[in-house]
């Protein structure tokens, strides 16, 4: 989902590197330290990590209006552009063992230190435990580590495939078919997977049909279109089609036709507003660009903020306009926080952990190790001067 945001190290070929902690969460494709970076996916990341934390933070004030209709075109497409994203960055996984260690690191870990964190918050709303606690039942949003960890380790498999994007989508739409039931969030692992495999098949050069004018022109007009057709939908169609959760099969509608077709439209949907959203974000760098490398700490962060704030008077004391202009100012303002270098140095025991006590360190493990703070203490000097 970081390195220091004074001192960004630069691309490399492969969507990070090194043994550390630091390099497992570029690795996993979240926040990565590529060389000759690409300054629109960063301001995209960024953009959209503002997105998620809007949405997370408006869903209590939906029964306002206007809240519910821009919670409504977030959730059309901000985890599937997300989703593409991560998956461009995945492509040089090659399920080696010194990949895996970094994906576990990266991902595995830091979603064991947040579902305890998520857990004793709920433990401590609801005045116990549960009756049942289950660490394969993903809390909230640790929905997505779970996820991305999955897709990562088929990453070799897709690209073996000849036609992987639509095998993604037949998975996709079979799977949806099926009660996945809460294990291991596997419902949204299936439906979204299509997105991760797209941007897995995705190479640079496609990113440059996105710079013509008429797709800038038409982009502008797919958000438009989109943010007005969220009123009507706010208020007709269940929020469950957002979620990319549940079964077909648990809707009150025939899950053939039309349960198919409306997935199938969601995904388009999608797809055409994931396209819009990249073609209208900065190419060139800006001063969000170094942000986007911190997504992981913002991803993990504000789940726990936002969890703790709703058992506040915070979505008591205010309503209709006044309310959800104050929570968008708060959630932009604690995305901004968040990704500020003392919060992230408080917080990265957490989010970049280097469990090394129960992990052997051999020789050469020890040299890479060596090799890569060298690496680095040269580019924060390069980057310097």
């Amino acid at each position: 989902m970081a390195s220091s945001m004074t001192s960004p190290a630069p691309q490399s070929s492969e969507n990070g590197h090194g043994a550390t902690a630091r390099a497992s969460a570029e690795q996993a494709g979240v926040t990565t330290q590529p060389s000759e970076r690409d300054a629109r996916l960063d301001n995209a990341k960024f953009i959209l990590i503002a997105l998620v934390v809007v949405g997370h933070a408006i869903e209590p004030l939906t029964d306002y209006g206007p809240a519910s209709a821009l919670y409504y075109w977030i959730y059309f497409f901000h985890m599937p552009a997300f989703i593409l994203i991560s998956g461009y960055l995945s492509r040089s996984f090659d399920a080696s063992s010194n990949r895996v260690e970094k994906l576990v690191l990266s991902l595995a870990v830091p979603y064991l230190i947040f579902w305890t964190a998520h857990q004793t918050i709920y433990t401590v709303e609801r005045g116990g435990l549960p009756d049942a606690v289950s660490v394969l039942k993903p809390t909230w949003t640790l929905w997505f580590l779970v996820a991305l960890f999955l897709w990562r380790l088929s990453v070799p498999l897709w690209q073996r495939l000849r036609w992987p994007v639509a095998i993604a989508v037949v998975i996709s739409v079979f799977g949806a078919m099926s009660s996945l039931g809460e294990t291991l969030s596997m419902g949204r692992v299936v439906s979204f997977l299509p997105f991760f495999v797209l941007g897995l098949s995705l190479r640079r050069e496609h990113f440059a049909y996105l710079d013509r004018f008429w797709i800038r022109v038409s982009s502008l007009l797919v958000l438009g279109v989109t943010a007005v057709l969220a009123v009507p939908i706010s208020d007709r169609l269940s929020r469950d089609w957002l979620f990319w959760r549940d079964s077909l099969t648990d809707r009150d509608i025939d899950p053939l036709l039309p349960s198919i077709g409306i997935r199938l439209a969601f995904m388009g949907l999608a797809l055409a507003m994931t396209v819009a959203i990249l073609a209208l974000t900065p190419k060139q760098r800006t001063w969000y660009t170094s942000l986007g490398a911190y997504t992981l700490f913002v991803y993990l962060g504000h789940s726990v903020f936002l969890l703790l704030l709703k058992n506040t008077p915070w979505y008591d004391m205010m309503s209709g306009p006044v309310a959800l202009v104050t929570t968008l100012v708060m959630a932009v303002g604690l995305t901004l926080l968040l990704c500020a270098p003392w919060v992230r140095r408080c917080l990265q025991w957490a989010v970049e952990p280097q469990p090394t006590w129960f992990l052997r360190q051999d020789d050469k493990g020890l040299a890479r190790k060596e090799a890569d703070a060298s690496r680095r203490a040269a580019e924060r000097e390069k980057s310097t001067v």
